[in-house]
């Protein structure tokens, strides 16, 4: 009976126009939902109690914290559809909070790292493949691009004449950014080398649409080339644009670049401005000689 309203609920999901990576997340933690139920000799959702998901949630699996998080939101989301359909009396899932996750202090390339990156690239200009890589690092490194809206970009989402990219960003958000004038320059010369007018911007060598695959083996060529000791992922060269633009341009336009629905998501990267720091108490008036 259960596994009925777990598919009964997805294809509600669907059909509310929840987004594919949501479908997913939940499907995931639906099926381990089911898998531990089965473990208790549950057979009505009605029997489910407050207490055996608050073990599902923290223990079932060894789960890490993140999907701890995925588990709270799925089960509120779960139950609610439950109690809609009359299913169940209440959301019993509500009373589970969300599990704090520490902040991490974002990692990011030094200015001499990203440009030993950058120069990789640019030494291979010459061919399609060396321009199209030099161009995702740049809007990788410079415009603090997802993964997902790196790899989402299509011809027509560039706008040369006015130097806008269309941005798809996730939670079905779009906006437009403004390119830098050498990137700008750099598509130009791009678009010009491709076959097609219209589609996928980055395309693989077997001509499809780039995958995150591909963006990993090319990252894992560069770091091995180059001695870089760490991953190079496209999670590290986004702290690097905001690490990089807030040191420059401040809190706001980083906000604006990155595309932050949320203000303190940015301020995550303000304690990585020591530059501004150093000068501000250089010229604090109660630490000027003469003061003490």
């Amino acid at each position: 009976m259960l596994q009925k309203h777990i598919t009964d609920f997805l294809s509600y999901c669907k059909v509310v126009d929840f987004s594919p990576k949501s479908i997913e997340s939940l499907t995931v933690s639906l099926r381990e939902f089911s898998s531990f139920i089965k473990t208790q000799s549950i057979q009505s959702a009605n029997n489910i109690s407050h207490g055996i998901l608050v073990d599902f949630v923290a223990d079932f699996g060894s789960p890490s914290v993140h999907k701890k998080k995925a588990r709270v939101w799925c089960l509120h989301q779960f139950f609610h559809f439950l109690t809609v359909t009359g299913v169940a009396g209440k959301n019993i899932a509500l009373g589970i909070p969300y599990p704090k996750i520490e902040k991490m202090i974002p990692h990011f390339l030094t200015d001499q790292e990203y440009n030993k990156i950058v120069n990789y690239f640019a030494v291979a200009i010459g061919t399609d493949v060396g321009l199209r890589n030099l161009v995702m690092v740049l809007m990788l490194g410079v415009l603090g691009l997802r993964t997902a809206s790196l790899i989402a970009l299509n011809i027509e989402h560039i706008d040369i004449a006015t130097g806008l990219a269309l941005i798809h960003e996730k939670g079905r958000r779009k906006r437009h950014i403004v390119l830098p004038d050498t990137l700008v320059q750099l598509l130009d010369i791009y678009l010009n080398c491709l076959a097609h007018k219209s589609g996928p911007l980055f395309l693989s060598t077997r001509k499809k649409r780039i995958s995150p695959r591909t963006l990993h083996d090319i990252f894992q060529t560069v770091a091995g080339d180059l001695g870089i000791d760490r991953p190079l992922t496209a999670r590290l060269f986004r702290h690097t644009a905001a690490t990089m633009l807030n040191k420059t341009a401040g809190t706001t336009i980083t906000q604006s670049v990155l595309g932050h629905a949320r203000r303190h998501n940015t301020l995550r990267y303000t304690h990585l401005n020591p530059d501004k720091y150093a000068l501000y108490m250089r010229t604090h008036p109660f630490m000027r000689e003469g003061r003490l």
